[in-house]
């Protein structure tokens, strides 16, 4: 998975021009406020418990599942001609999806509570400049993949801590 979550980014970023185009381009500044970063120090993340780690998975992927849908929706209008990067994006949304579902079913077996589904973006600027949009595509691309990767560190430790 990681692999893909890495060309879905590179995807991205060849498609939106430059700066985002240009070799070696990184924001790690950007951010979104609507969706949790994946930057948390190893050590604190290491230290929360199975509950608060699956929780705070739970609710980053549902905030992607969202997010990949307005990226989408943002791609199909400033690179209707992409569909390698819809596609991409469309099966990023739908891994993202499973990964939730996947979280929600781990933490029904460990008898943990699922928070209920939110409206985690809110009211989208419908006036976002082109420049804005692409923005908050980067930092949603970047962080579903930084996401997906701890996800997937963390099952396996699951897996190896509750063997079935």
């Amino acid at each position: 998975m990681q692999k893909n979550t890495s060309t879905l980014l590179q995807t991205y970023l060849q498609y939106q021009g430059s700066p985002f185009s240009d070799p070696g381009f990184s924001a790690p500044e950007l951010q979104l406020s609507s969706l949790p970063p994946a930057a948390v120090p190893f050590k604190i993340w290491h230290a929360l418990d199975d509950g608060e780690r699956l929780s705070q998975a739970q609710g980053a992927f549902q905030a992607l599942t969202q997010h990949l849908q307005l990226v989408g929706d943002d791609q199909s209008n400033l690179n209707p001609g992409s569909p390698i990067l819809l596609a991409q994006l469309g099966v990023a949304r739908l891994r993202a999806q499973g990964l939730l579902g996947n979280v929600a079913a781990i933490m029904n077996a460990l008898g943990l509570p699922v928070p209920p589904e939110k409206d985690t973006i809110g009211v989208v600027p419908f006036g976002a400049s082109a420049f804005e949009r692409k923005c908050r595509g980067y930092v949603v691309t970047r962080e579903y993949g930084h996401w997906t990767d701890r996800a997937v560190r963390d099952l396996a430790l699951l897996k190896a801590k509750y063997p079935a």
